[in-house]
């Protein structure tokens, strides 16, 4: 399996399973997201920024913080939670056997 330098905004939406728009606010309210633009304003995304998002959406989906309590996590506990390594790895996980399945 290939890794990519980018991904799509569509690609990352489907990878955390949520709307396209979800990640568009999130840009405009964590600073440290900047995704990469095109001349046509396409968003692309690299690893780092999906890492960052991951985060955003275990702390606002998985641990109930509200938005300004996710930016002060992110501020003051820049090293990642346990949980928050394990969650990762699991989507990776179901990732793979997402893709294995379609190949067969």
């Amino acid at each position: 399996m290939d890794k990519k330098l980018y991904y799509s905004i569509g690609e990352v939406a489907a990878m955390l399973g949520v709307r396209t728009s979800v990640l568009r606010f999130w840009e405009s309210e964590f600073d440290c997201l900047k995704p990469v633009k095109t001349s046509r304003g396409a968003r692309n995304y690299t690893d780092h920024d999906i890492n960052l998002l991951r985060r955003i959406h275990y702390l606002t989906r998985e641990c109930g913080y509200t938005l300004e309590g996710a930016r002060e996590q992110m501020r003051t506990r820049p090293i990642e939670d346990p949980r928050m390594a394990l969650v990762n790895s699991l989507t990776e996980v179901r990732d793979f056997l997402v893709e294995l399945k379609e190949q067969l």
